[in-house]
């Protein structure tokens, strides 16, 4: 074997088994740990590097499986980072359908708002990794407005102003990266 061909086995060895963990401590941490995210999130950051650097051309099956593993991470890493910077820059009560409760003007009552969180980020990142992936930054475009225009409702106290703002950052930040990923190896 020459050098070359040992030096891209081990390239291609060490990316996969490095988003592969990222994959399963993403997973994870969707049970509530945050130790797990922060172990996802270290892993997305190496795979960054590692894709970053000079690389020979990905054997179609493994670029395909690294692809899906971004997504993978992307659709379900986003939440738990999401909610952990959530937690450490607001102080919400969330409600029974894991949106947030917000006083409601001249009465002594609230409501929940910003329902449907969870879903609505998992579509959300998986069609931004997509985008980045498929060379297309542009759509990332068209899942903000279409966010923005659903939830405009949703935004009138300045509590999920707040958290809408946060939440989205975060979440397509994440899916930024995983999609970076992806489209560098790819």
């Amino acid at each position: 074997m020459s050098d070359g061909l040992v030096a891209g086995v081990v390239y291609w060895l060490v990316l996969t088994v490095v988003v592969a963990g990222g994959v399963v401590f993403a997973v994870l941490a969707t049970r509530g740990e945050r130790w797990m995210i922060i172990v996802a999130a270290a892993l997305l950051l190496a795979a960054v590097l590692i894709a970053n650097t000079p690389h020979p051309r990905a054997p179609e099956p493994i670029g395909a499986l690294i692809a899906l593993g971004t997504v993978a991470i992307s659709a379900f890493g986003g939440s738990p980072a999401v909610r952990a910077v959530l937690g450490l820059a607001t102080r919400q009560v969330e409600g029974e359908a894991g949106g947030i409760l917000v006083a409601v003007p001249e009465t002594d009552s609230r409501k929940e708002v910003l329902r449907g969180g969870l879903t609505i980020g998992v579509l959300e990142r998986i069609t931004t990794t997509a985008a980045l992936l498929a060379g297309a930054p542009e759509a990332i475009a068209v899942v903000i407005a279409i966010k923005g225009v659903g939830r405009f409702s949703d935004l009138n106290a300045s509590e999920a102003q707040e958290r809408f703002i946060i939440g989205t950052f975060v979440s397509l930040g994440w899916a930024a990266v995983c999609g970076a990923v992806a489209h560098l190896v790819w």
